[in-house]
Order: C-alpha cells, then sequence, then structure tokens
C-alpha cells in the first residue's frame, strides 16, 4: 500500500486524536476515583474494617470527631500502625480526624494533655475528651467512643442491703462484670441507702433490682413504687425465689409470675442443662433491633403483664423454649413434660414497657432471670450486649444501642520450617525460573519458524 502525504496526515491526525481521547479518558477516570469512592474487605475475618457494633455507634454520632496521637520522635512504624487502626474507623465515619503530633518536640503540649506513654490518644468529641493508652483495641477505642457519646451521666442505681446479686460484687452470682462493663460505657454506679433516704433519689438514671434474698422493708417497698409511680425508670431482675416483699411492685406495673421455670430438652444438643433455656427469638423493639446473637438464661420465669390502666406500652422480649414447657414440679429427677400441670412452650421471659409520664417517657423492663447477668454467665453467647441494651434503652439511649462486636476468626497461619522452606523455594526461586525457561523455550520456537 503506497503511503502519500495525505495518508501519512490522517494517520497523523488519527494517532493525536487517540492520544487525546485516552488522555481523556484517564483524566475522566482519575476525577472519578477522587470523587467516588468504593473499597471491599474480602479477607475472611473482614480484619480491615469494624465490626458491626462498632460501625453502628460511629456512624449515629453526630458531629466531627478529633483524635490527637502522640508519638516520640515522629517514630514511622508507630505512627503507620495508629494511621492503620484508626482509618478502620474514619472508613465508617470519613469526618474522624487523625492529627500526630512529636511529644519529643512538643513537651508542653504533651504535658497539657496527660500523655504518659508513647503512642497515647486523646479523643475529643464535643467539647468532651478522653486519653487512650496503648495497647488499645477496638473494643477500647469504641467504648470511649460510646462515653464521649453519651450526652449525660446519670447513675445507675441499684438496691442493696437485701442479699442482691451485686453491681460491685465478684461472685459467680453478683453482676459485678456487668457494673464494670456499664462504668466502660460512661455510666455511674450508686446505691442509696433506702432506709434513710426519704425518697428514690430522682437524679439517677434507672433503679436495678436484682433478685433480692430477704424481704424488702414495707417502708422501702413504698418508696420504690413511688419512685416508679412517678416516672422512673426500672430493671427487674426476679429469680426462681419468691419476690420478698416486692408484691406491691408487681401489683402497680401488672406484673405476673407463673410459677415453675422454664425447661427444653434440645438444651442438651449444646451440652448444657434443660433447665438452662436458650434465646433465639426476639420480638422487633429497640432493645433486639438488629440483635440476633444467642442467650443463655438458667432457669428463667414466665413474665407476663396486665396493664388494667391501659397506660403502658408492653412489648414481650424474648421467647424461649420453643420445643420445652414451664416445668411446675420437682427439678431433682427426670424432667419429662406433664400435659396435667406443665405448661406447653415458647415461654415469655421479659418484658419491654413504656409510657408517658410528667411530661417524661418512663421505661420498665422485668426479666424473669438474673443469672444470665451474673458473673458466671454473662460471657455466654449474646448476654452481656441484650443487658448493655436494656440499660441504654432505659437511660433513654436508644442510639447507642447495638450488638457487641464479634470477636474475629483466626486468621494466623503457621508452618514447620520445612514447609516455610518449600513455600519460599517453590514461589520465590523455582516458580519464576521456569516462567523464564518457559518464556525462552516459546522466543526460540518462534525465531525459528
Amino acid at each position: 500500500m503506497k503511503i502519500n502525504r495525505k495518508l501519512r496526515f490522517q494517520l497523523f491526525v488519527q494517532n493525536w486524536l487517540f492520544l487525546v481521547l485516552f488522555l481523556t479518558l484517564v483524566a475522566m477516570l482519575g476525577y472519578a476515583t477522587k470523587r467516588f469512592h468504593f473499597e471491599r474487605d474480602v479477607t475472611q475475618s473482614a480484619r480491615n474494617q469494624l465490626t458491626e457494633g462498632s460501625a453502628n455507634v460511629v456512624k449515629k454520632m453526630k458531629g466531627p470527631v478529633s483524635i490527637t496521637a502522640f508519638v516520640e520522635n515522629d517514630d514511622a512504624e508507630r505512627k503507620k500502625r495508629i494511621y492503620d487502626f484508626v482509618a478502620r474507623y474514619q472508613r465508617a465515619k470519613p469526618d474522624i480526624k487523625l492529627t500526630f503530633v512529636n511529644s519529643t518536640k512538643e513537651p508542653k503540649r504533651a504535658q497539657d494533655a496527660g500523655i504518659r506513654k508513647d503512642g497515647e490518644l486523646v479523643v475529643e468529641f464535643e467539647k468532651r475528651s478522653e486519653n487512650l493508652v496503648p495497647a488499645y483495641t477496638e473494643r477500647d477505642l469504641t467504648n470511649l467512643l460510646v462515653r464521649l457519646a453519651r450526652s449525660r451521666s446519670r447513675a445507675v442505681m441499684y438496691l442493696d442491703g437485701h442479699g442482691e446479686r451485686s453491681l460491685i460484687g465478684e461472685k459467680n452470682h453478683d453482676l459485678g462484670e456487668f457494673g464494670h462493663q456499664l462504668a466502660t460505657k460512661g455510666f455511674k454506679l450508686a446505691n442509696p441507702d433506702l432506709t434513710i433516704a426519704p425518697d428514690v433519689p430522682r437524679s439517677g438514671a434507672m433503679l436495678v433490682i436484682a433478685g433480692p434474698q430477704v424481704d424488702v422493708s414495707e417502708a422501702e417497698v413504698k418508696k420504690i413504687v413511688k419512685y416508679v409511680a412517678s416516672g422512673g425508670n426500672l430493671l427487674w431482675l426476679i429469680d426462681q425465689e419468691s419476690l420478698h416483699g416486692l408484691q406491691p411492685l408487681a401489683e402497680y406495673l401488672g406484673i405476673t409470675l407463673t410459677p415453675g421455670i422454664a425447661v427444653d430438652p434440645t438444651s442438651t444438643q449444646n451440652g448444657i442443662d434443660p433447665k438452662t433455656v436458650i434465646g433465639r427469638q426476639y420480638t422487633e423493639h429497640p432493645i433486639t433491633k438488629e440483635f440476633s446473637l444467642l442467650t443463655v438464661f438458667p432457669e428463667a420465669r414466665q413474665i407476663e403483664v396486665r396493664d388494667t390502666n391501659g397506660d403502658w406500652d408492653v412489648t414481650r422480649l424474648i421467647s424461649v423454649a420453643q420445643n420445652g414447657w414451664i416445668e411446675t414440679g420437682k427439678l431433682d429427677g427426670k424432667i419429662e413434660f406433664d400435659n396435667k400441670r406443665d405448661i406447653p412452650g415458647p415461654v415469655n421471659i421479659a418484658v419491654a414497657m413504656q409510657r408517658k409520664a410528667e411530661h417524661i417517657t418512663q421505661r420498665v423492663v422485668v426479666v424473669g432471670n438474673g443469672s444470665f447477668l451474673a458473673n458466671s454467665f454473662i460471657a455466654n453467647g449474646g448476654n452481656l450486649g441484650l443487658g448493655i441494651n436494656m440499660v441504654n434503652w432505659l437511660a433513654g439511649d436508644d442510639n447507642l444501642i447495638s450488638i457487641q462486636p464479634n470477636l474475629m476468626k483466626d486468621v494466623t497461619v503457621t508452618y514447620t520450617k520445612l514447609q516455610g522452606a518449600l513455600i519460599f523455594g517453590g514461589f520465590i526461586l523455582l516458580l519464576p525460573i521456569v516462567f523464564l525457561v518457559t518464556g525462552i523455550m516459546i522466543w526460540r520456537r518462534r525465531r525459528t519458524r
């Protein structure tokens, strides 16, 4: 084909047009990548992103968060670890700002911030701040953000002096670990002495009654009923024992306790006693919204509400023993269903109640079990998360209700020295040589054609 001046000009224009279009395409792609952001974590345990519970917390925080990291001598390795750690939160909440400060060059600033360790973080939100020292985890930073996001720090009051499960106790039946978790989320604990105080203090967020073992005095019960009648929030954990003087409170709330405990023979499939039932089904409610973890309740009681006044909005929260029943007989022998006296499941073991009272929203949660938050059971399934959700709802902090972060799967790969040598030799040495030899052979074969 003869190339003349006209054809040469056409080829020149065509090449330049292709170059201009190609550069335009590259510029458009560059603009698109800057304007639109998309990423996906394909690791098995999603270790490069936040767990669902943490993501829910930061997304519901209205306003920017400032994180200042104090690093000695601009340690590049430590700065990278901090950057990667905070980046997971920034993906869920882009207005989290991370700033590095060289604490060696700016000692006065580090001193004013109360820095104690290299790599310490100062987290600020809505003019409130708190420090986080290494070695910190996602759980530590998320709890800190929850504390900063909590608009008010009202006390969680608990009844004491009658053998109740203590929120600061260390025994197996106590609720000490639950109380500790509440403290990490910004709650204060208080136990007003109702034998001296004229009334239950209204300054607290709620009153917790956790299974008294001896009778509560009539004077104390009157103060508790008055507190609830005037709009006070209540978390009542009722165990298998009697109400021990709290019957007037149950009558005021319309609470009815069915004799016997919930049992479920299918619990044995999970290696637990039939008297310990598993919570799988939850009614739609702010406490259980997006909550899908299993919960464990030893010797739970059925809770029903008879709202005689009609002013309570009642939700039956947790249904257990779908294949079980309420056992009313003795529990020292073989447990079998008796259709003459036992009540077939499912069994409701918790209720949430809400009403308008004195220009405020009053909330009450009654659970027919206290053991699920005890030190010996709180680590089972989602028990802790459910308890935290109940307290957040009672305190009016619905936006902080979230499930606890799931445990990440083990992503560590271990191998012997021989396996390591084979991997290194195979992928680093042998495979490149095979590709090189194959390429040379293909090239020589084409050259000889």
